[in-house]
């Protein structure tokens, strides 16, 4: 096992001096000291499959970044590393993981944690407090508060990433999705007392192979105007992106993709409240 002493561009006050243990199939038990609450930027990653991810695991996926780590099924922070969900057993590449390394490797001086919350074939109603989702017999929304205020015992919460829609694109859901989701937003700033932590959702899958229906537009129009509507909020377009066989889920390298819109999207955010704070 080699041990690794991770230097950080003169920062000299958080994950600098951080000592990683690294070895070629590193294990929970060996993940290091994290940083300071100030330094450890949390990020929720919450809403259905595609957030989940369901991408293929390749070997690219397994490397161990230095700075990226996720909250495991246990609640142990571990190194973000694909599958990070374990939502179904099918869980494989998502957007989580580029994310995170995108926006650590733009800021040295910190490291990141991943939250996957994200809960495949949940509705919007599920992610409400008290919600049930029978075909995981879970509590999407109470799950996910109760691993964020674990989170953030050790960080500070960031940002908030969202991926759902495909199971609210139908004639009895479609039409009240938009004022649910601007509740879901609210309710999640309150919970964490972060009123203005920066929100970021994702446009669902444009496949030529799978047109459109008039509920699924509706969804797509409510997530498109959060900017508009909703303040620090950001809406990440999935335009070129590909599906995987069964033309429902994102591609992994689609996923990888997204991952870096996302965090260009939220750093666009941190951007236009540090113009505004000038």
């Amino acid at each position: 096992m080699a041990t690794v002493l991770i230097g950080l561009r003169g920062a000299f006050v958080a994950c600098a001096l951080l000592v990683v243990s690294v070895s070629s199939n590193l294990r929970a038990d060996e993940v290091p000291a994290l940083p300071d609450r100030e330094h450890f930027h949390l990020f929720l990653l919450a809403g259905q499959s595609n957030m989940a991810g369901r991408g293929k695991v390749e070997e690219e996926d397994r490397v161990v970044h230095p700075r990226v780590f996720t909250l495991d099924k246990n609640n142990a922070w571990v190194p973000a590393v694909d599958p990070i969900h374990f939502d179904k057993s099918v869980a494989g590449v998502g957007l989580g993981r580029t994310f995170g390394i995108t926006v650590a490797d733009a800021h040295p001086d910190i490291c990141v944690g991943l939250i996957p919350c994200a809960v495949g074939g949940s509705p919007i109603s599920s992610w409400e407090p008290g919600g049930y989702h029978d075909q995981t017999k879970s509590h999407p929304y109470d799950d996910a508060r109760a691993r964020v205020q674990v989170a953030m015992q050790r960080g500070t919460l960031h940002g908030i990433l969202w991926h759902q829609g495909e199971s609210d694109s139908n004639a009895s859901r479609s039409g009240v999705y938009e004022e649910k989701l601007h509740a879901l937003i609210a309710r999640f700033r309150d919970a964490f007392g972060s009123p203005d932590v920066p929100f970021v959702a994702g446009q669902l899958g444009i496949f030529e192979e799978r047109p459109w229906s008039d509920e699924r537009r509706v969804v797509d129009a409510a997530l498109r105007s959060l900017p508009e509507k909703v303040p620090h909020t950001a809406f990440v377009p999935s335009a070129g992106l590909s599906p995987n066989p069964d033309l429902i889920h994102f591609d992994a390298p689609s996923l990888r993709e997204f991952g870096k819109r996302y965090a260009a999207a939220y750093q666009s955010l941190q951007d236009e409240r540090a113009s505004a704070a000038k």
